[in-house]
């Protein structure tokens, strides 16, 4: 059984979603693809998507794919300029060495962005990075800021920032953020940085970063200020848990309200893999980012005791509460929610209701303070069984919806 509302590719393999944009009335997003294939491989191109809201996308062409001095077309940005003119800014790789991106640039040859032809390579791999690639654009002040992360030749994980006034030529500003040391914070002892992800939310600066440590591959965030192509960090906190939640990309919706959506690793169905995440909507709270299932999926609800393949679920958890939702238990502690699935032990920190969407296959868990995620059985009816104060509400497409 496939997901209705989390997006899987008709065939092939899928990961990072990259250059989300709300344009002319939809949604687009890209994302890395490898439709003849159900295993990650260096020859990415870059998939296309778009529809109404970000639970009803419909597969494009290929947009951008290998060939043309590319042996790879990996994960990169979207800016539309002040012009209305899109270009994206992508990870060009290519043998014998995949880790030393250069950046490339690409134009949509119509404005249904549908295909895209290749420009100039635009930035190399500096000579102190060993591993180089994940452009992401903005603009910043009256010019534009690029930053790309990776690994410094030291080992630890590094971000550098690019500065241009045109787009065309960019200068190298240095080394914006290196890990800040300091056991226990999330984010500060990485040896590789990936995907980051640089925007602004009431005035401040908010730095979205994936991972790895000790605890495995993971999504972190930095609250700060960004001046001068540097990043100082004042406050450091983790998003994801469990291990499926990776590789971020960062949206303003219809309403231009920040959001997130994520790649889910290791979800699979007959000739496909990889799945992309519900969008999230973000917001700070003090210094903490937190965040909240889109409230376009509001849109799919039935409260029903006949629940469907897919389910939104909604509870307080109060401390010593319990709930069971497919294979999957849940109990609430007084600051946290345990999680436990037939393959792996997890725990999320409570804020605010547990969000529990189940889609066939997919599950994810949602707090304000952070996501979980994993494969379930899809059995053609959500169960849910436990703590009698959750509301289950079945998701449907009907009249009136995509």
């Amino acid at each position: 059984m496939r997901p209705a509302f989390h997006f899987t590719p008709a065939a092939g393999w899928i990961n990072d979603p990259h250059g989300a944009h709300h344009w002319n009335g939809e949604y687009h997003v890209f994302f890395q693809h490898l439709p003849d294939r159900t295993e990650w491989s260096h020859e990415m191109r870059w998939g296309h998507v778009k529809g109404p809201d970000l639970l009803s996308l419909a597969e494009l062409p290929i947009a951008i794919a290998p060939g043309d001095d590319d042996g790879g077309v990996w994960t990169g940005s979207l800016i539309v300029d002040d012009e209305g003119d899109a270009r994206i800014f992508y990870t060009s790789t290519d043998a014998p060495d995949y880790d030393l991106g250069r950046v490339r640039v690409a134009t949509p040859d119509r404005a249904d962005w549908v295909t895209w032809t290749k420009g100039a390579f635009v930035v190399d791999t500096p000579e102190f990075m060993a591993h180089f690639r994940d452009p992401w654009v903005f603009r910043d002040g009256d010019g534009w800021s690029m930053i790309l992360s990776g690994r410094h030749r030291d080992g630890a994980a590094a971000l550098v920032s690019y500065r241009s006034d045109d787009l065309e030529v960019w200068d190298r500003e240095g080394v914006a953020l290196r890990p800040e040391g300091g056991a226990g914070v999330p984010g500060t002892r990485s040896t590789l940085w990936e995907c980051p992800q640089l925007f602004e939310i009431d005035g401040r600066h908010v730095l979205v970063l994936s991972g790895d440590d000790e605890d495995g591959r993971y999504v972190g965030y930095a609250v700060g200020r960004w001046a001068d192509g540097r990043f100082e960090a004042d406050h450091w906190g983790r998003l994801t848990f469990g291990g499926r939640h990776y590789a971020p990309t960062f949206l303003r919706d219809a309403q231009d309200r920040p959001a997130l959506l994520f790649w889910l690793q290791d979800i699979r169905g007959e000739g496909w893999a990889g799945a992309h995440s519900i969008p999230y909507l973000l917001a700070l709270r003090g210094d903490e980012l937190v965040l909240e299932p889109h409230p376009d999926l509001e849109r799919y609800r039935s409260e029903t005791d006949a629940v469907a393949s897919a389910a939104d679920i909604v509870w307080a958890a109060p401390p010593g509460a319990q709930l069971r939702v497919a294979e999957v238990s849940l109990r609430a502690t007084d600051d946290q929610l345990l999680i436990e699935t037939p393959t792996q032990t997890s725990a999320l920190p409570l804020g605010g209701d547990v969000r529990i969407v189940v889609d066939g296959p997919i599950l994810e868990i949602a707090t304000q303070r952070g996501v979980f995620g994993a494969q379930v059985t899809a059995s053609g009816a959500v169960a849910v069984t436990g703590d009698t104060g959750a509301r289950v509400f079945a998701l449907a497409r009907g009249e009136g919806t995509p």
